[in-house]
């Protein structure tokens, strides 16, 4: 069973944690961004709090692209140590958020919306409509890298 260990990013913790609200970019790619994580109202609260929490000496705000990436890189890990009943309920959270997230729930490919396992996950059930990125093992996996 999936268990988010206290080590696991919180908002909570990493408000608390965060001394530094001024930050103006990104450290990885140096896009714009305002961190108002202190508030505890920060854009990324909508995000899963997956990431483990950072040094204390190495708090840094990401950008939404990076923030989704290194959410991303996490999840591949989790995708394949936990069952999809446990994915599940680590998705569950986020379930009714109606606001969907590029990069963590889709992507863009030629003009349509490719939606991720993530999103699948958050979603519960399969569709049935063989989604490349089905965790449900219900798409024809020979073409694809799927979860699950």
């Amino acid at each position: 069973m999936l268990h988010v260990s206290p080590t696991r990013f919180s908002a909570e913790g990493f408000a608390q944690q965060h001394e530094d609200s001024s930050m103006t970019s990104c450290p990885q790619c140096n896009a714009p961004l305002t961190c108002t994580a202190d508030t505890g109202a920060c854009w990324c609260m909508q995000y899963p709090h997956i990431l483990p929490v950072a040094d204390k000496n190495n708090l840094a705000c990401l950008c939404p692209r990076c923030l989704a990436k290194r959410i991303n890189q996490e999840l591949d890990v989790l995708y394949q140590e936990y069952s999809v009943n446990d994915l599940i309920r680590l998705a569950k959270p986020y379930a009714n958020n109606p606001d969907l997230i590029e990069g963590l729930d889709y992507t863009m490919e030629n003009g349509f919306m490719v939606f991720s396992a993530w999103y699948h996950l958050k979603r519960g059930t399969c569709c049935g409509n063989g989604c490349r990125h089905c965790p449900f093992g219900k798409s024809d996996t020979s073409r694809f890298n799927n979860v699950g």
